[in-house]
């Protein structure tokens, strides 16, 4: 197997997050809150937050949301699913809800993560930003905040290793190009 590419270092990962903090704030964040679809999209959700705060002087509501029972392929994943916690510290009923994950692929995660949402109430609005655009979309879903668009084969994959999960920063992918 080919030695995996690194698309993303460590310093170009802190760059797209702050580019990415910024593209939020110009869209305006008045009654907006960032919810980190689990796993990996909560460290960045914080993250995106952090710069947030860094940037305007005032923190922005951060949540976590955890879709393990809305997946349409659940009984593939695992016969037994670990049901972690969803924390929203905020109602989410007419408040802007920008939804944060890693990888954006066939868009099936982000259909979980709006029905899951939605259980919880009705947002004024949901958004998407993601580090990873990878394309092969099943659903017609896209993000609107993109650390990075990438074109990839279906055999390859992308992974997003962060220092909270993986112990580094960067974004790598697999397989065959």
């Amino acid at each position: 197997m080919k030695k995996p590419r690194i698309i993303l270092t460590e310093k170009d990962m802190e760059r797209t997050i702050t580019r990415m903090a910024k593209d939020i704030l110009a869209d305006g964040v008045e009654n907006v809150a960032l919810i980190g679809i689990k796993s990996r999209g909560v460290p960045i959700a914080n993250s995106i937050g952090d710069h947030i705060e860094n940037i305007q002087g005032a923190p922005i509501p951060v949540g976590s949301l955890d879709i393990n029972l809305y997946r349409d392929d659940l009984t593939e994943v695992d016969h037994k699913p670990v049901v972690r916690t969803t924390e929203l510290p905020f109602d989410v009923n007419g408040k802007g809800i920008i939804l944060v994950d890693d990888v954006l692929y066939t868009g099936r995660t982000i259909r979980a993560a709006m029905d899951a949402l939605i259980d919880f109430g009705r947002p004024r609005f949901i958004r998407l930003a993601v580090i990873v655009d990878r394309g092969w979309r099943e659903l017609p879903i896209q993000a609107d905040y993109i650390g990075k668009s990438l074109k990839t084969k279906q055999g390859e994959n992308v992974k997003v290793m962060l220092k909270e999960t993986d112990d580094e920063t960067k974004v790598i992918v697999r397989g065959e190009p």
